[in-house]
């Protein structure tokens, strides 16, 4: 794994995430919606007896688990990535770093945080991933 592929996780892990909570207001708003009640008296052996919306409260607490899990993943990749990150000497490289990987900032925001044309970022960052020291156990997503 590069140390580009490695620092990029986290930008991955963090899109997941939100999927995951857009997903999860879905189906939150799925299981507070009302549905007409059948007033008709049937009774079916094979059709469950609960109602429709435990299904989507149940899978809802199956998501917020998964984003717990995920979350927890995220803040520890990070906080290797910070690590990581600061072994890099020269300041404005671990300041590209940072931004990019951490804050997950565009070239242009990280331009104009840093004072610098969207070439001079783009070099730094370029020098910075040739300093970078990947940890010996990396965190894999």
């Amino acid at each position: 794994m590069t140390s580009k592929e490695y620092l990029r996780q986290a930008y991955r892990l963090d899109h997941r995430i939100n999927s995951d909570i857009e997903e999860m207001e879905r189906l939150r708003d799925m299981a507070g919606s009302v549905s007409s009640p059948s007033l008709e008296e049937r009774h079916n052996p094979n059709r469950p007896t609960e109602a429709p919306f435990v299904r989507c409260i149940m899978r809802v607490m199956e998501l917020e688990e998964k984003i717990n899990a995920e979350i927890d993943r995220l803040v520890a990749l990070k906080e290797q990535m910070r690590g990581v990150i600061d072994t890099v000497r020269d300041k404005d490289e671990q300041m590209v770093l940072r931004y990019r990987y951490i804050h997950n900032m565009t070239w242009e925001q990280i331009g104009d945080e840093l004072h610098a044309d969207k070439s001079t970022v783009r070099r730094w960052h370029g020098s910075a991933l040739q300093h970078v020291i990947m940890p010996e156990d990396p965190i894999v997503i």
